[in-house]
């Protein structure tokens, strides 16, 4: 199966990821935002039977609460290891009788062992943090299970919140994608997901954002879309180098 583009570890798919997926070695770890099927925009039409040719024990995806139920049987093989809530700055503006819904969820799902999967802890530094010199136990959640104590250094940093920050992208002058998601979303997930140098695979790529988001923290990445003038619009992102003048 020839590519739409490949260069530099970054490989480009034209057609549907239905059919692509089951082609190629689609093992690595996921990123998806796939049609939540909420609207009647014409885009925006569920991808029916798309999880099933996923070998992936590493699955992030985009969507509601609404199109996580209404697809809760594709799911039901995968084991739930937590979700995220992207907050943006304004809303969808669907409705105008509800409160304003100004954020999107992103759920990771896995298959196997959570042990085997990388999952690179995201912490921060605490703002005015002052240095406490002692060692303290504290209660030590594992994925699943009960409560455990573990040996704790209080060095600074602290877990990220789950609800993260980052302005949406706007079209037509901000986005070329109707549902273009933040480079910096991306790379968080990414860099939770993937080790520095292999790949992450998005089937259902829009404009791109994923691959460039994976390129500029040093790790591959495959990308599938359906429609042509998108993959064309993600090669031209991908192709704008980055010049380092430090």
């Amino acid at each position: 199966m020839k590519p739409y583009y490949e260069h530099a570890g970054i490989t480009i798919y034209h057609g549907d990821c239905r059919g692509i997926l089951p082609a190629i070695d689609n093992s690595a770890p996921i990123f998806a935002d796939p049609p939540y099927g909420e609207t009647s925009l014409e885009w925006d039409t569920c991808c029916e039977g798309w999880l099933h040719g996923v070998t992936s024990t590493c699955l992030w995806c985009f969507g509601s609460f609404r199109f996580f139920m209404a697809n809760a049987a594709e799911f039901s093989i995968w084991e739930f290891a937590q979700d995220v809530v992207w907050e943006k700055q304004n809303g969808s503006g669907f409705t105008v009788d509800r409160f304003n819904r100004v954020h999107e969820l992103v759920t990771q799902w896995y298959r196997g062992k959570w042990s085997d999967l990388r999952h690179e802890v995201p912490r921060s530094p605490v703002k005015n943090w002052k240095r406490a010199h002692r060692t303290e136990n504290r209660g030590a959640t594992p994925h699943r299970g009960g409560i455990t104590t573990a040996p704790w250094q209080d060095d600074g940093f602290r877990l990220e919140r789950s609800v993260i920050y980052e302005r949406n992208c706007h079209t037509p002058s901000g986005a070329e994608h109707p549902t273009q998601k933040p480079i910096q979303l991306l790379q968080r997930l990414i860099s939770y997901s993937v080790h520095e140098g292999e790949v992450a695979i998005d089937p259902f790529m829009g404009s791109g954002t994923t691959l460039l988001a994976a390129k500029q923290i040093g790790r591959k990445a495959i990308g599938i879309e359906i429609e042509e003038k998108y993959c064309e619009i993600a090669a031209k992102r991908l192709s704008q180098e980055v010049f380092d003048f430090a």
